[in-house]
């Protein structure tokens, strides 16, 4: 409940998805630990926001991650 009130069903699927996603982030946490578990995270909601921009048409949100992984994986390896 928030703010007194029931949620509203648009609410109630933002709520549900939030607590999904904070399940799926400690598991992989718990199986990985901590900093390779929130990189599998980061990378998990990466592909799913590329693939939606992507299908959006627009690119840019992939060429940026794609930019940032490159940079993380130089600063570690490079």
């Amino acid at each position: 409940m928030s703010a007194g009130r029931p949620l509203t069903k648009a609410e109630r699927k933002a709520f549900n998805r939030a607590k999904h996603e904070q399940k799926i982030k400690q598991e992989l946490i718990a199986q990985h630990g901590n900093e390779l578990g929130q990189f599998y995270y980061w990378l998990r909601v990466a592909n799913m926001r590329g693939t939606q921009t992507y299908r959006e048409g627009k690119p840019d949100f992939v060429r940026e991650v794609a930019l940032a992984l490159h940079n993380v994986y130089s600063r570690h390896f490079g």
